[in-house]
């Protein structure tokens, strides 16, 4: 019985990269060899066992079997006959099917080494094409190692897959669960050019391939849409997963009314969590009243913060307000800055977001509670006395900046 530690650990340390999680293979044991050394069993579809004292993963080596499409239709076998040379020639990429000893060797049978010198992403065996999500995960792996690129025959393969259907196979909660990995790393718009090189965008988001096609005369349709600048400026400012969402997806369509109709459509096909999806859609909905923020008058700033529920969930409507500040960053010269809430923008920096933070504050300040004591004999009017006691604070605010 050996043990070794494989796939992402073994990467990012060559990498010289953190190593937070630690995987497991174990060779020349049974289940009921685990069992007698306290591992406690995990697994459903084969045999995974946690460490009694590290809490680690150790999977029993394996092979596996396709026998049906997608990403369900496998049949996994597992002996102490199994080599750990057969258990890492059924993974993805070469640079995830190394393990290191315990003895601190590398075992690197397929080239794993190499490729992460060459900086390249490479498919270990045809076996590649048998599971759609590695599509996903290639292009994930894309978006945490922009210096990578896709091997040509990777690619080939994967266009290959994506031809015959596989694609169509995955169900939403997965897409969406690798889509949210893959917006969360250092730059989004790298997973988005690989699925769109392998077809594979086309398929689970053809709303957002569509932007590829609608470049203006003077770009092909090869260069990267404004969208994906506006991504990965919201990745380097570490914003959070929804707004990030939610800024990929405001600009779907030029008409605004079009374009949540697409958010919608994207969000209900994919199963988005209810947090993103509200966001993304309040960011599609109000995309044009937070640009054309100097023009609106108080009223109209009033307004959209009601719509937007500002007054309950203000950090929500903050959220939407970045989401929309990153879109400057997708044709160069246009950027906004945008401070946190509660900070006051200098007054060479008030327009637009800034603008609506600061009337947000001010807004925020009455106390509607003193005012519907006030008028408690005619509950009918409390509502208008809120919204024109905010009106005129959100007013006075912004003439204390022009004065």
């Amino acid at each position: 019985m050996r043990s070794y530690v494989v796939g992402g650990a073994v990467r990012d340390g060559l990498l010289g990269r953190p190593v937070t999680d630690r995987d497991h293979v174990v060779v020349g044991a049974t289940p009921q060899d685990m069992l007698a050394l306290g591992y406690r069993p995990v697994g459903k579809d084969f045999p995974v066992f946690l460490h009694p004292d590290t809490h680690e993963e150790y999977a029993l080596a394996r092979t596996e079997r396709k026998t049906a499409p997608g990403y369900h239709g496998f049949v996994f076998h597992t002996s102490p006959e199994v080599t750990l040379e057969e258990d890492l020639v059924r993974r993805d990429l070469t640079i995830n099917a190394m393990a290191r000893a315990e003895d601190g060797s590398i075992v690197d049978p397929y080239g794993g080494q190499a490729d992460l010198r060459e900086r390249v992403f490479r498919h270990v065996s045809e076996a590649f094409a048998e599971d759609p999500v590695r599509i996903l995960r290639l292009a994930r792996f894309a978006a945490r190692f922009p210096e990578f690129r896709v091997h040509a025959s990777t690619l080939a393969l994967m266009r290959a897959m994506v031809a015959a259907g596989e694609a169509d196979a995955l169900v939403p909660e997965r897409v969406w669960q690798e889509l949210a990995r893959g917006l969360m790393e250092e730059r989004p718009s790298c997973m988005f050019a690989v699925l769109r090189d392998c077809g594979a965008l086309a398929r689970i988001l053809p709303e957002l391939d569509a932007l590829w096609e609608r470049q203006p005369p003077h770009q092909d349709t090869a260069s990267a849409p404004p969208a994906m600048r506006v991504l990965d400026h919201a990745a380097a400012r570490e914003l959070p997963l929804e707004v990030r969402f939610a800024a990929l997806l405001q600009d779907l369509d030029r008409d605004p009314a079009a374009g949540l109709q697409l958010v919608m459509a994207v969000c209900k096909r994919l199963k988005v969590p209810n947090e993103c999806r509200d966001l993304a859609q309040m960011s599609a909905r109000e995309r044009d009243a937070v640009r054309n923020a100097m023009a609106l008058p108080p009223d109209g700033i009033v307004g959209l913060f009601e719509r937007c529920d500002a007054f309950r969930k203000p950090e929500r409507c903050v959220r939407m307000l970045q989401a929309c500040a990153c879109a400057g960053h997708g044709h160069p010269g246009e950027a906004a800055r945008l401070p946190q809430l509660g900070q006051q923008p200098r007054l060479q920096d008030l327009e637009q977001q800034p603008r609506l933070l600061r009337a947000l504050d001010a807004a925020r300040a009455v106390n509607a509670g003193e005012i519907a004591a006030r008028c408690a004999d005619r509950r009918e009017r409390i509502p208008a006395a809120v919204h024109a006691a905010r009106v005129a604070a959100v007013e006075a605010a912004l003439q204390d900046v022009r004065d």
